[in-house]
């Protein structure tokens, strides 16, 4: 019974986080880049009654309204050559492609945008809520992924110049790694920096030396 409850529970939490992701929508910045069409002002409408605050533009914008959370952009055949700076941003907003047939072209340029999800052209109603949410889930995730795999990299980086620094001292104080390691920790502590800057501190002192040698 303990188990049965126990394997409730993250159901149950992750039923409550669904209303914060759909009040979450509801702030959304939206730009959508379609035909000022039937289907293009169908889009907008719906949007809209979701609660987004919409902007509607065609052609597409060379470059995004300030505060920009999410782009529908719709693949038309005198588009799919196009290369958009703001699809490349590191930090860029979710984009969701509008297409209205597939093949290996429009796949490619779906890739190229970098969108997180594909509506059908034309577009209902249906559909719509997820294809928001799940893009934007996704791409917040991988936001987080990228900035945790920074974070290792600037420690793993850290961690290797701190080896480098020990071996430094290691050979010109003849003290062992951990004396060594202990020196830069107290070099750090005194002067108020990380250890990793102490340790670029050695590392650069140190080949200034052996250049001047």
């Amino acid at each position: 019974m303990a188990k049965d409850s126990a394997a409730v529970r993250p159901a149950l939490s992750a039923g409550r986080a669904i209303p914060q992701l759909l009040k979450d929508l509801r702030a959304l910045r939206v730009c959508v880049f379609h035909p000022r069409d039937q289907d293009g002002e169908g889009l907008t409408r719906q949007l809209e009654r979701i609660g987004c605050q919409v902007q509607a533009f065609w052609p597409p914008l060379p470059a995004l309204p300030t505060g920009c959370d999410l782009v529908f952009m719709a693949l038309s055949p005198d588009l799919l050559d196009t290369d958009f700076t703001w699809c490349e941003v590191e930090d860029g907003p979710t984009v969701i492609a509008v297409i209205a047939y597939e093949n290996p072209t429009i796949i490619e340029a779906v890739l190229r945008i970098g969108a997180k999800a594909t509506i059908a052209s034309p577009v209902r109603s249906f559909g719509l809520l997820s294809a928001l949410v799940l893009a934007r889930e996704l791409s917040g995730t991988i936001k987080k992924q990228k900035k945790r795999i920074l974070q290792l990299e600037a420690k793993l980086t850290g961690a290797r110049h701190i080896a480098e620094a020990q071996d430094i001292l290691c050979k010109q104080r003849g003290i062992s790694k951990e004396e060594a390691y202990q020196a830069i920790r107290e070099q750090a502590m005194s002067k108020r920096v990380t250890a990793e800057e102490i340790a670029m501190a050695i590392i650069n002192a140190n080949e200034i030396l052996s250049f001047k040698s």
